[in-house]
């Protein structure tokens, strides 16, 4: 009589951690995907590689305070123009994600121990860079018992102790399945709450499977009925094989959460291991959906092909405020 017993099959990536100097994968879930195709760029997505001085001063002051960007991270077209400007988005909490989306380029893994002296080091560099506004964001750290939310309190905290004349933006994770942590980082009282929908639903077991779509637009919601005072605000990208119809269905959920600020932009594939681009979205198209989101009661809505979160976020919150306080005058 056989004793043999049926071992199920798993596929596994090995990765080593012990050897000082081992090489880790960026992006280990992904390195046994099959390629997806490229896409040839078009014309009104090219951009100039960076290289002026303020880009330089810029990049040192960052290096000069051990920061994590997600410009660099996420390999963000704008980085040339936006750090020529001193404007950097601040990434804190380390480089390595909890999460594995296949939109994204920052490092998927096991998080370090949080830095104490983060907070601190961020406010040096935003005194140093003289920002009148600043975005903060962060990998999302499920392994923290509150996602990180006292982290980025103690990071709002010291900006304010530095620069208070600074406006902050924060560009927060989920805090999926972390009770209080919303509350905790909205009594910090960030000038702007932005937490990015990604995409439609439809595509977020493929795109953002960490994630739910529901909970991602409560959270905003939530942020409103906290404090009405902070902006809220909130992005997807396109390109990814959603529907026109899909993208005004997002645009009308994000107005019944009460969103103020919406943002458009042309996904970019960072690998051949990520998702793939299913086409790119023209500048009319852009224009088109601009003009509808308007229509719909956004305060301010930035839509084009290099549109990214915190494009031109200084900018930005000065129309902000303006369109608010204009929407009061009109009572």
């Amino acid at each position: 009589m056989s004793c043999r017993q049926t071992v199920p099959s798993f596929m596994v990536t090995i990765v080593d951690t012990l050897q000082p100097g081992a090489v880790k994968p960026r992006h280990p879930e992904k390195a046994k995907r099959p390629d997806t195709p490229v896409l040839r760029k078009p014309e009104w997505i090219r951009v100039k590689a960076p290289g002026s001085a303020v880009y330089a001063e810029t990049k040192q002051i960052v290096r000069e305070n051990n920061l994590v960007t997600v410009c660099e991270e996420a390999g963000c077209p704008n980085i040339g123009e936006c750090w020529t400007k001193k404007h950097a988005t601040m990434m804190i909490m380390g480089d390595t994600c909890t999460r594995a989306c296949s939109f994204c380029n920052v490092k998927t893994g096991l998080p370090a121990p949080l830095d104490a002296d983060e907070p601190e080091n961020v406010a040096n560099a935003v005194a140093k860079l003289g920002l009148r506004h600043v975005v903060i964001t962060s990998v999302d750290r499920d392994d923290l018992a509150d996602g990180g939310a006292q982290h980025f309190v103690e990071v709002i905290e010291a900006i304010r102790r530095r620069s208070p004349g600074t406006t902050i933006e924060i560009l927060t994770p989920d805090f999926l399945r972390k009770e209080g942590a919303l509350e905790k980082v909205v009594a910090a009282r960030p000038d702007v709450f932005n937490h990015n929908l990604e995409t439609v639903p439809r595509l977020y077991l493929s795109i953002r499977p960490g994630a739910r779509y529901f909970h991602s637009l409560r959270l905003l919601q939530r942020v409103k009925e906290l404090d009405p005072t902070i902006f809220t605000k909130s992005g997807i990208m396109v390109g990814l094989g959603e529907e026109r119809e899909e993208v005004l269905q997002v645009m009308d959920d994000m107005r019944s959460a009460s969103i103020d600020f919406l943002t458009i932009g042309q996904y970019l594939q960072p690998t051949r291991k990520h998702a793939a681009i299913a086409r790119f979205v023209t500048p009319e198209e852009f224009k088109s959906y601009e003009r509808i989101a308007r229509t719909k009661g956004f305060l301010l809505v930035s839509s084009s092909p290099l549109t990214r979160s915190s494009y031109h976020a200084d900018e930005d919150f000065a129309r902000l405020r303006d369109a608010r306080n204009a929407a009061v005058a009109r009572g």
